[in-house]
């Protein structure tokens, strides 16, 4: 009887013990970004942000030192990564402690008490990486911050923030891809340092964006399209590379002019170019002022198993968890 006794307490107690947060926690260590923390906000149904930004989180804590947690779209069952759900983010109070939000949702429709966080941290001047539909983070319905609904009059937080909201598909979407090229008298920017003109590519095609881009909006790189989702493609002819669009930019918000890198790049396949990882990871350290840090070629080795899904809506995999994601 005893021992059945504890067989049922270990069960019932098992029962009751909290599962592990639903977020990814990365504690930093030794590098350029000690003592600094980055939080990665993801939730799209496309692009698999669910498996990008724990890529990137990776690559900034391993190679670099930086304490990273990475913010995933949550199922009712409140453990698995689910990309449709698009109110629930658990986690964003981390904001409150960050350096950096690097963020890749798309229309999300957040609650109030969640959303909170990210306004707080736009509005406390700190600075922004806004990756691919970041342009169209939020599609918030009776929200008390309804000014960054992705359609308010100025944009919302894509225009305002990161310089631009959704417009449409510039390249044919599924099958033209995006082949980056240095936008002329900015070879020298720390955000492209060890980055060679076309050495960014990704299988997303080109975003349109409204020309002039707002305020102090500087294109970095520019995207040409290309007849196929290949890397050693070649480019579209005709106007939709005369001209081309931008496809990554840096700008600033607010009045203590925080620094913001966007490219409407960022796919997790868009990863498995180097040159694209570099860009990112270099425009975090630009972000936070490091730009004298970021060395000729910066590490951006992949770390563990990647092995991204092709984009698609209802693409992502199914019963992961954020655990799962660590390996």
């Amino acid at each position: 009887m005893k021992r059945i006794a504890t067989v049922l307490f270990l069960v019932v107690f098992a029962s009751f013990t909290p599962a592990a947060d639903p977020w990814i926690e990365l504690p930093g260590g030794d590098g350029i970004g000690k003592g600094k923390h980055i939080v990665f906000v993801s939730g799209d149904e496309e692009y698999r942000s669910e498996e990008a930004l724990p890529q990137l989180a990776k690559i900034l804590n391993k190679h670099h030192g930086f304490q990273c947690t990475v913010l995933f779209a949550i199922d009712k069952d409140g453990e698995t990564i689910n990309p449709q759900v698009t109110d629930n983010i658990p986690g964003l109070e981390a904001l409150k402690t960050a350096d950096l939000m690097v963020i890749f949702t798309r229309f999300r429709n957040l609650p109030n008490a969640q959303m909170k966080h990210v306004v707080d941290y736009v509005a406390a001047g700190k600075p922004v990486v806004g990756l691919r539909t970041a342009t169209h983070a939020f599609n918030l319905k009776n929200s008390d911050f309804q000014h960054y609904h992705w359609q308010f009059a100025d944009g919302g937080f894509g225009r305002s923030v990161l310089g631009e909201t959704w417009v449409a598909h510039h390249g044919h979407h599924g099958k033209e891809g995006t082949r980056g090229r240095i936008a002329h008298g900015q070879e020298k920017h720390p955000i492209l340092k060890g980055i060679k003109d076309g050495e960014i590519f990704g299988t997303t095609d080109v975003y349109t964006v409204k020309l002039p881009l707002p305020g102090d909006s500087k294109p970095l790189v520019m995207g040409e399209v290309t007849e196929t989702l290949k890397d050693d493609s070649k480019a579209v002819a005709g106007k939709k590379n005369d001209p081309m669009m931008p496809v990554a930019w840096t700008k600033t918000h607010g009045d203590k002019h925080a620094r913001v890198f966007t490219t409407t790049m960022g796919a997790s396949e868009d990863l498995l170019s180097e040159g694209t990882r570099r860009m990112i990871v270099n425009g975090c350290l630009w972000a936070l002022g490091m730009e004298s840090q970021i060395p000729d070629k910066t590490n951006v080795d992949i770390v563990g198993v990647f092995q991204p899904l092709p984009f698609k809506f209802g693409g992502h995999k199914k019963g992961v968890k954020p655990a799962d994601l660590l390996k």
